[in-house]
């Protein structure tokens, strides 16, 4: 079917995202690598957006306060929740903060299901269950370790927080701008939220840290990639949420953690630990309950 085509795809380039902003932080810092996936994915998305216009001439959009306060809380916890991922990536390595960020999942259930109303059936609390004790096997720092692995577990948790916090604020921007067009939606959501990050964002770097925007545009090939391969699967994300269930979507998209192994071991010569594996297995294990239960 074509919408576990679309997510398969997103996960690669998600991770491959992931690897080009991890190479950024050492120089621009965790705000500054951050800044790089909305930027540079700003003209991307704004040419995903136009055509995806085109071809919805019938759209009416609605951008009232309802659209305009969800995609801004979406837009800010999506900041949050890059840099607390990419904090989490140098303190515990690529594959798990991949395997923390999971968390978004369970956690954007359970804001759904208190903020909103969204109902859980039995096996889907079964997984929030299963993906909590995950990320606590997880999060468990080694001996001689206790700082480092654990902060990181800390960062990584707060990015799976901050992500569910901005899949929800993007669920409401989309059903409150056009319900009967969900990939326009999506993709308008999309560019205004970008929109918003990367202006915000460069004013506050320029004020704070203007040495951040200099190595951010010293670095214009690795952030240009960066920011196409996020927008990129980000448009993969939409279309297949267009398609299919979110929670359908979101189980495909588990793979993004073996994915993440393998590019940590391959890139940053990473090891996994069994503790680490049979976690991060384990947090596989209760997405997909929490998804498809």
């Amino acid at each position: 079917m074509l919408w576990i085509l679309l997510t398969a795809a997103a996960a690669p380039l998600q991770v491959a995202r992931n690897a080009l902003q991890r190479g950024l932080v050492g120089d621009a810092g965790p705000w500054g690598a951050t800044l790089v996936r909305f930027l540079f994915g700003l003209p991307f998305s704004l040419a995903l957006f136009g055509v995806v216009a085109l071809l919805t001439p019938h759209a009416a959009p609605h951008p009232g306060a309802r659209f305009l306060i969800a995609v801004a809380a979406g837009a800010v916890a999506q900041v949050c929740a890059t840099a607390a991922l990419l904090m989490a990536m140098r303190s515990s390595g690529f594959a798990v903060a991949t395997f923390m960020q999971q968390s978004s999942l369970p956690l954007g259930a359970l804001i759904g299901f208190f903020a909103f109303g969204d109902r859980l059936t039995g096996v889907q609390w079964i997984g929030v269950g299963v993906t909590s004790l995950a990320l606590l096997t997880l999060s468990w720092p080694p001996r001689g370790q206790a700082t480092g692995v654990g902060l990181g577990s800390l960062y990584g948790l707060a990015s799976g927080v901050a992500f569910a916090v901005a899949l929800n604020g993007y669920r409401q921007a989309g059903l409150a701008l056009e319900p009967a067009h969900p990939i326009y939606s999506a993709t308008a959501a999309l560019f205004v939220a970008q929109a918003l990050q990367s202006l915000v964002m460069v004013l506050l770097l320029a004020a704070i840290r203007p040495s951040a925007l200099s190595a951010v545009w010293a670095s214009w090939r690795v952030s240009l990639g960066a920011g196409f391969f996020g927008t990129a699967a980000s448009a993969c994300w939409f279309s297949a949420l267009a398609l299919a269930p979110a929670g359908q979507v979101r189980a495909v998209g588990v793979i993004e953690g073996p994915i993440a192994a393998a590019a940590g071991r391959r890139l940053f010569k990473e090891r996994l630990t069994r503790r680490q594996l049979a976690g991060g297995t384990l947090a596989a294990v209760g997405v997909v309950m929490t998804a498809l239960g």
